[in-house]
């Protein structure tokens, strides 16, 4: 059995319920048509990847799905806020047998197949492993073991989000490793740094 497992956190493609600061930009038309290519671009990216891939769908799994390829497990996250979606799909991948277990969104234009290999890499030394946003958030978190206090007391897409993990992390004496820190696409002016770069994911999801 592969002992390691990425998930990848991703929202129903719905017009109006995705990157909503980015639609008060550009339109959600086309913040929608955005967000088709960042989901093609993490899936790509997750492709290149040799662990076992987890698809944690925000409401439903889609009727399409078996587009993304044999390779992923299909789920449906549950829990009331991005706090205890992320802990209970942790929770159940550790159940399953799972050592090392990494979760990402489909937000972070700047994520490599050598940074995902990376995180696993330190989690066969460390308790965890986070990868900072620069916006304070994080686009990568890892875990060797189940830490539910993780994700206990965070103020979600805040700049404080980082800083309030590591700081448990550090108060609770669990080793962790910091990766490079990259970013995230939530507003137009993001969008426009990465736009030539996704627009070839465009049909792909």
């Amino acid at each position: 059995m592969n002992t390691e497992a990425l998930l990848i956190f991703q929202k129903n493609a719905e017009l109006g319920k995705v990157k909503t600061r980015l639609a008060a930009g550009i339109g959600e038309e086309e913040a929608l048509q955005v967000y088709f290519q960042l989901c093609g671009f993490t899936h790509s990216i997750a492709q290149q990847c040799e662990m076992s891939k987890k698809l944690y769908f925000s409401n439903y799994i889609e009727g399409d799905s078996a587009g993304y390829g044999d390779e992923y497990q299909f789920e449906v996250q549950t829990g009331q806020d991005l706090g205890e979606k992320m802990s209970n799909a942790f929770r159940e991948t550790f159940a399953q047998g799972f050592e090392r277990v990494v979760i990402i969104g489909t937000d972070c234009p700047e994520l490599s197949p050598q940074v995902i290999n990376q995180a696993f890499a330190e989690l066969r030394h460390n308790d965890a492993v986070i990868g900072p946003a620069k916006d304070g958030g994080y686009y990568l978190l890892g875990m060797s073991r189940y830490l539910p206090g993780v994700f206990e007391g965070i103020p979600w897409s805040t700049e404080q989000v980082t800083k309030l993990t590591t700081d448990f992390l550090q108060n609770n004496e669990h080793p962790f490793v910091l990766l490079p820190v990259l970013s995230d696409v939530d507003y137009e002016e993001d969008w426009r740094r990465f736009e030539q770069k996704l627009r070839k994911f465009k049909t792909m999801y």
